[in-house]
């Protein structure tokens, strides 16, 4: 593990991941994401997780729930690129992947040694800041290979235009 980041070096481009999911605030992430990526030459990479269990069914079935989960993540991914676009001048890469959301996302930084930094979003409930949030800070305290970046979910697009 922990991969060497090239993105500093000549013909690499520090990337900016971000995770995309159904969460209210992860729109936050995307827009704090863009905008750094746009202000600092770098680029926004956004990875979809379809999570494993969902397709143990009969072979038939299994393939066109697969397919349909697929289809909604390339769904959801392009209208987070649009909002991108129209945040930042940014053309976003995007991956989609199947299995544990947190090891997805250390297979990918591991895989792309120009991603520098993970950019989450804080929920803004009082259930915490989120499982995803919760588990890859656990991670992090002693294994992370990058740098994390969490931008609390209730800044508006003012505030994050001051920090990014």
């Amino acid at each position: 593990m922990n991969t060497k980041r090239r993105s500093g070096e000549p013909g690499h481009r520090r990337k900016f991941l971000v995770i995309i999911d159904d969460s209210p605030e992860c729109d936050r992430a995307v827009y704090y994401a863009s905008r750094r990526a746009q202000n600092t030459g770098g680029k926004l990479l956004m990875l979809y997780v379809l999570a494993p269990g969902d397709f143990q069914h009969w072979l038939g079935v299994e393939n066109i729930m697969r397919a349909e989960a697929q289809d909604e993540a390339r769904r959801v991914l392009g209208e987070f690129a649009e909002k991108a676009r129209k945040w930042a001048e940014v053309e976003p890469e995007m991956v989609i992947r199947e299995g544990n959301r947190a090891d997805e996302v250390v297979n990918l930084i591991e895989e792309d040694s120009d991603v520098s930094i993970l950019v989450l979003a804080a929920a803004t409930g009082k259930e915490g800041p989120g499982p995803l949030v919760s588990s890859i800070a656990t991670k992090a305290a002693a294994t992370f290979p990058i740098p994390i970046t969490i931008v609390p979910g209730s800044l508006s697009d003012e505030e994050i235009q001051a920090v990014s």
